[in-house]
């Protein structure tokens, strides 16, 4: 699907990857909606892309979907969805305190998980509008994790929730698939964004020193390009793509 010219929202465009993100498609021709916290700064990314923003919890399912149709009322429509929100916890499933705490394991859930679902169950509805464009009506990109196919120690709840987003991906293309919509994840390592972000270098090379190169963390353009080759290349779906210069997490 050529991007220009289309619609596109972006969940998590105030900063890090979905800024990236914003910014690519709109520099590519796509009118952009960011979609993020209040408070997150996300209306000054939007300003500058002549785009929209949406205040919005994602944990909040409801006020969800009452951003995602706000911002597709403003839009005029729904070709491409990118969702990079979430976030997780360091604890073990047992320690010395006793067993995972079960709320905040589900928390994380329904953080990266549940959200991502709802948002692409909510955006595959809108984008089963559009007329066609070579067959094809949308495209749903979810944000997973290398940690889903190598978690660390304490990264129980986390691997869980990426897991399920890796895992849904061809299920929800085959879905999908006789309405024209492709559904993909993307599978970072670590990149520099939000508390990564700005961390001295010698931690920063600890922490990729398995990588095969680069030997460094990715850069938010870097998943940008990625998100905009996806929606582009039409062969791609029902699939986790990892991008993580070939690094694999070691237990801790």
């Amino acid at each position: 699907m050529e991007v220009s010219g289309k619609k596109a929202i972006v969940i998590g465009g105030a900063s890090g990857m979905g800024r990236a993100t914003a910014e690519l498609f709109a520099q590519s021709g796509a009118s952009v909606a960011v979609l993020d916290r209040p408070g997150s700064g996300g209306d000054e990314v939007a300003k500058g892309l002549d785009g929209t923003f949406h205040a919005v919890d994602v944990t909040d399912f409801a006020g969800t979907e009452s951003a995602i149709d706000a911002a597709v009322a403003d839009l005029g429509g729904l070709h491409a969805i990118v969702t990079t929100a979430g976030g997780g916890i360091a604890q073990r499933t047992l320690s010395k305190e006793g067993p995972h705490d079960l709320d905040a394991f589900r928390q994380v859930v329904d953080l990266n998980l549940i959200a991502s679902f709802n948002i692409s169950r909510l955006a595959a509805a809108h984008m089963s509008k559009n007329e066609p464009e070579d067959d094809e009506r949308g495209v749903i990109i979810n944000t997973a994790s290398i940690a889903a196919f190598e978690g660390q120690i304490g990264q129980v709840a986390y691997t869980a929730a990426k897991a399920g987003i890796a895992g849904m991906s061809l299920t929800m293309a085959r879905d999908l698939g006789s309405l024209g919509i492709r559904v993909l994840a993307i599978a970072p390592s670590l990149f520099a964004t939000g508390i990564t972000q700005g961390i001295p270098d010698e931690f920063a090379q600890a922490l990729t020193k398995d990588a095969a190169f680069p030997k460094r963390m990715g850069r938010p353009a870097e998943y940008a390009k990625f998100a905009l080759a996806i929606v582009d290349n039409p062969m791609l779906n029902g699939q986790c793509l990892r991008l993580d210069a070939g690094q694999r997490f070691a237990p801790r």
